[in-house]
């Protein structure tokens, strides 16, 4: 079994805009290359909105250096940009967009469900990009819940969903729809109380588990609570025993270390301070673009 390095847990709620409650779960900045390539990953726990004909959301703001991937467990999500990507997303899709070189985007509840509200759920994702691809072209992928391969585990024991990567299971081998800069799994997973199920991960991958919901037993020994992360060592190992002692949703990120330095601020992340400086004079330059406005 792989070893567990740390644990941690964020029940503190803030606000992005006026539309996502989220509670930050990792972020680079604390936990820094162990965590690589992945940079942060805020929860957005199911929140209940009152119907609205206003727009609740975040408006324009930049990104470059790497990607943002979103997905939608409740509640939809209308997504533009400046280099044309945008759509819906809609419980059960994920929206994997490359900012690249940089781009301006906004992000608001979509019209229908701001009209008949409810239940919002959602995770933002960040994932590093290798340093010869920071200044990559801007890209737009909208993967629909249809076109996601998932697993379904053993006596009803729940299921994992493979968005990007490769899950290796006894049936076969499934790959996530999602084309990645750098060797990625993003596993989506819920397991159901008293069952127990086994994952394999790559050697060479740093590992993070993440609890959204729910209670798990981890390697037999570790309980983890929701709104948690665990992180496991490089140590050649490659299983890891997940055990729900509550109907529990997770997800299991693993990838290749970049092993590159992160000079990270704000919306930009690049390897030097030089280059955020850069960014910042591309920004007000108007290099990033504007958003198209309709009609």
């Amino acid at each position: 079994m792989k070893k567990i390095i740390g644990v941690y847990r964020n029940q503190n709620m803030h606000w992005v805009g006026d539309g996502f409650p989220v509670k930050n779960l990792f972020s680079y900045d604390r936990l820094g290359q162990a965590i690589s390539p992945f940079l942060l990953l805020d929860y957005a726990a199911p929140y209940h909105f009152n119907p609205t004909t206003a727009q609740h959301g975040v408006g324009s703001h930049p990104h470059r250096g790497f990607e943002t991937v979103t997905i939608a467990y409740q509640g939809e999500v209308s997504h533009k940009d400046s280099s044309g990507g945008g759509g819906q997303i809609k419980t059960g899709d994920v929206q994997w967009m490359t900012a690249g070189a940089g781009l301006m985007h906004e992000e608001f509840h979509s019209e229908q469900f701001a009209k008949s509200g409810g239940l919002f759920e959602m995770v933002q994702l960040w994932v590093n990009l290798p340093a010869a691809d920071k200044m990559t072209a801007p890209k737009y992928q909208a993967i629909e819940a249809q076109d996601i391969p998932v697993i379904e585990l053993e006596n009803g024991a729940g299921h994992i969903r493979v968005i990007a990567g490769c899950y290796k299971a006894d049936q076969g081998e499934y790959r996530g729809p999602a084309a990645t800069f750098s060797p990625v799994n993003v596993w989506d997973g819920e397991l159901k109380a008293e069952h127990v199920h086994h994952i394999h991960v790559p050697v060479d991958h740093n590992t993070l588990l993440v609890v959204l919901s729910g209670e798990m037993l981890v390697n037999g020994m570790q309980k983890v609570e929701d709104s948690s992360i665990v992180l496991f060592a490089q140590d050649g190992e490659v299983d890891i025993q997940l055990e729900a002692l509550q109907d529990s949703k997770f997800l299991l990120l693993t990838g290749q270390p970049l092993n590159e330095p992160i000079q990270g601020y704000g919306p930009f992340v690049m390897n030097t301070k030089d280059e955020i400086i850069q960014a910042f004079n591309d920004l007000n330059s108007g290099k990033f673009g504007e958003i198209a406005v309709a009609g």
